[in-house]
């Protein structure tokens, strides 16, 4: 049966989802004492830690994979059967507490099938907006799906400390399966089914980039656990499982260069310098979102004694102001060169940091730090969409699981860093600004604690310096984003060659291609079905008189297509 395909309501459908996934990245962080006692832990933080270690390296690790089994099986089946897992998962967690056999050991390993889960879900987020929105009409998607992007990892903790407060620690899992539920019917109902693309399977490839990426994520993730030293008893060192996490990547982007068949990881999109610069940027964003709110947050528990609750609430203007904002930022990529949008972002974000940084003192005004959250909103929203926006833009369609799965697979890598590296940081500058005690060690402080008054001067000073660190790399970032080329012609869509109806070279397809056709794929579509057929995109089947419509986005009535709105889709 065919259907008329309506991209807007397909991508809130899939945002549900997507967003639950990216709450409990960081929804876990305020109930670790919660669930330290409901587990009879005792003081047994590295336990605990592992809750959420566990689902940010089941979600990381295999997230090149997970995007290229979106290509091959459809992303809509893959990310149904993941939020399946991810929705079961999460029972499992809330239960573990109450299961036979079950403790700490059972909720770690549930956390563990849970990021799997998440790891199937995320790419095929961002596949299913390139494939069903043109190019030139990508931005607004984009602008949403970086919002929820943005936004999910500043509501966790806030959503977190109040299901904590008021229903106990296993509700932060238990809320997922209603969510989960809704999220199911939604996408079952308005996610069309897009054509799959045969793809071998890279068998060497995926052994390669599952072990590296697990070396290094791991490595990074718990080196401060171990004092980045020598890990247990064992053999193994952290920094001998981070170099060799490294050797593993560059033996598998060998490969990906030898492989004559076809690679896990298609190396020509990095020919184009949009994609690896917006890779290289979305790194910078990844760390310094991880890394400003341990500091902020360390600070309003600690010197100025707010409960979690309160504390995620002094960031709630950044919430607010990124959801409100980033739509409107969206529909502005599609107008001008989004660079005029991403490094003014950057740059502001970077400067709301630095003002944090400087206003921190043991006695400010609490509502004076609302301010620069609000300016972190106002960065935010003109930073997610457009680097997505970029990134996908030139995209082939039966490369968009493999592009999506790079581009999630850089953001959480740095986000790994940026964990990594802030609680480095904060812990050397704690030793060197804490006044010593009178034994001569310099005390020690413990999130949600507040401390004796006479640390508050030194602590707040160790927070402020460490907030320069993430400063310093969304300003990086800004730098990356302002060598991005102008953006090309849409391939297809409304727009593709400039509207004209011309050749497929006017809209940037290689030569003999039909306007409106997909880069990279024209060829072969225009060989399958005709010199007729390429009047939408290769994803959409078209059968009988579909295939003899008018191109350059306009039916014979003289109306204009939106994007492929008007192409047949198979249900």
């Amino acid at each position: 049966m065919e259907r008329q395909l309506k991209p807007w309501p397909a991508l809130w459908a899939l945002v549900i989802g997507f967003f639950m996934i990216l709450i409990d990245t960081t929804i876990v962080s305020v109930a670790n004492p919660s669930i330290m006692k409901g587990l009879n832990l005792g003081t047994d933080y590295n336990a605990v830690i592992w809750v959420t270690s566990a689902y940010l390296l089941a979600y990381a690790v295999p997230l090149l994979i997970t995007g290229r089994l979106g290509d091959r099986f459809g992303p809509k089946n893959m990310y149904l059967i993941g939020l399946v897992i991810f929705t079961l998962a999460s029972a499992w967690c809330g239960f573990s507490g109450v299961m036979a056999g079950g403790g700490i050991t059972m909720l770690i390993t549930a956390r563990v099938v849970q990021g799997l889960g998440a790891s199937l879900m995320t790419p095929q987020t961002m596949a299913v907006i390139t494939r069903i929105f043109p190019p030139d009409r990508r931005g607004a998607a984009m602008g949403l799906w970086g919002a929820v992007a943005g936004v999910a990892t500043l509501i966790g903790p806030l959503l977190g400390g109040v299901l904590v407060d008021w229903l106990g620690w296993e509700w932060i899992f238990f809320i997922n399966v209603p969510v989960g539920v809704v999220a199911f019917i939604l996408a079952m109902r308005l996610v069309p089914k897009l054509p799959t693309h045969t793809h071998a399977f890279d068998i060497l490839g995926v052994v390669l980039s599952a072990v590296g990426m697990f070396l290094l994520v791991f490595g990074i993730q718990e080196g401060g656990t171990y004092n980045w030293g020598v890990i247990g008893d064992g053999p193994f060192s952290v920094w001998g499982l981070i170099i060799s996490g490294i050797v593993v990547l560059i033996a598998f982007v060998v490969w990906q260069a030898l492989n004559k068949k076809e690679p896990l990881l298609p190396l020509p999109l990095f020919r184009d310098r949009n994609f690896s610069l917006s890779n290289g940027a979305i790194t910078t964003v990844g760390f310094a979102v991880t890394c400003m709110a341990l500091p902020l947050v360390f600070y309003f528990q600690t010197v100025r004694g707010l409960t979690p609750t309160q504390s995620a609430l002094m960031l709630a203007p950044t919430a607010v102001f990124s959801g409100v904002l980033a739509p409107v930022m969206g529909k502005l990529i599609d107008r001008i060169n989004p660079k005029l949008i991403a490094t003014p972002g950057l740059v502001l974000f970077s400067l709301s940091l630095f003002l944090y940084s400087r206003m921190l003192t043991p006695d400010v005004s609490i509502w004076w730090l609302l301010i620069p959250s609000a300016l972190m909103g106002i960065a935010m929203s003109g930073v997610w969409g457009p680097i997505s926006a970029v990134t996908t833009r030139n995209l082939p369609i039966n490369q968009a699981g493999a592009g999506s799965g790079v581009f999630n697979t850089t953001r959480q890598i740095g986000a790994v860093l940026g964990s990594a590296s802030i609680s480095a940081l904060i812990t050397g500058r704690l030793a060197a600004d804490l006044p010593k005690a009178p034994s001569g060690a310099a005390p020690t402080a413990t999130a949600g604690t507040e401390l004796p008054s006479f640390l508050h001067a030194g602590f707040t000073q160790a927070m402020s310096e460490a907030l320069l660190l993430p400063a310093a790399v969304a300003f990086l970032g800004a730098l990356i984003v302002v060598w991005w080329a102008k953006p090309k012609p849409p391939a297809w869509g409304p727009r593709a060659a400039g509207g004209q109806g011309a050749a497929g070279e006017a809209a940037g397809a290689p030569a003999g291609a039909v306007a409106g056709e997909p880069v990279g794929v024209a060829e072969s579509a225009a060989a399958a079905h005709g010199a007729h057929a390429g009047s939408g995109p290769v994803d959409v089947a078209r059968h009988g008189a579909h295939a003899a419509e008018p191109a350059a986005g306009t039916r014979g009535d003289g109306e204009e297509h939106h994007g492929i709105h008007a192409a047949p889709a198979t249900d």
